[in-house]
């Protein structure tokens, strides 16, 4: 490792598993020995001038999976597995403050919104409790749910020529919740949509 004028290198800590980065810190050449022996991260605190064991107080260990250096051999990239918050505010990411455009910001809310109603959609198909209008639209079938569909499709058109503008959000989402319904019906992935659309913005050729 080629530590800086102060005996440090970078450490990016990265989940193993959802791959989201966690925090940034500061290694020596202990920390660094101690994190590769014991198993867990160890770090050097510039604020306090001290090593720090990762959740030797709160309990949120991190527990490591790998240790990679860069091609330049000044910085560490440590997977992990966290034993709760990386962060000392609670969150699970240091990284939790997005200052990217609110566009943006929304749009990868709404994917993940998706993903998240598409599995309370496959939960209720597959247990189908009882007062649940999800559950009834799969007791039904594919005729009633293609109904369904085609009446919010109707609905949503309708909407977008009036100037109500919040009466037409809300025929979206209803729009979006049944052709959800829909894809679970028909066991197409999201996945799947979401490789058919980036092969269309990589110019490949819609299907006939």
């Amino acid at each position: 490792m080629k530590f800086d004028d102060h005996g440090l290198v970078p450490a990016i800590v990265q989940d193993a598993d959802t791959g989201d980065v966690l925090t940034l810190a500061y290694m020596n050449e202990e920390s660094l020995r101690r994190t590769i022996e014991t198993g867990e991260t160890w770090f050097w605190s510039r604020s306090r001038n001290e090593l720090w064991h990762k959740g030797a107080t709160s309990g949120n260990t991190q527990s490591v999976v790998s240790i990679a250096v860069d091609c330049d051999e000044d910085a560490v990239l440590v997977t992990v597995r966290p034993q709760g918050p990386a962060c000392h505010k609670g969150e699970n990411s240091c990284f939790h403050t997005d200052i990217k455009p609110a566009t943006r910001a929304a749009s990868v809310r709404l994917g993940r919104q998706l993903e998240e109603l598409y599995k309370v959609i496959e939960t209720r198909k597959r247990e189908r409790p009882q007062k649940s209008y999800t559950s009834y639209l799969f007791d039904e079938g594919l005729d009633k749910i293609l109904k369904k569909l085609g009446e919010e499709t109707t609905e949503t058109i309708v909407a977008a020529k009036n100037t109500d503008h919040q009466k037409f959000v809300g025929e979206v989402a209803d729009l979006i919740y049944h052709l959800l319904v829909l894809l679970v019906e028909r066991d197409v992935d999201l996945t799947e949509v979401s490789s058919e659309l980036e092969q269309r913005a990589n110019g490949g050729r819609r299907s006939e």
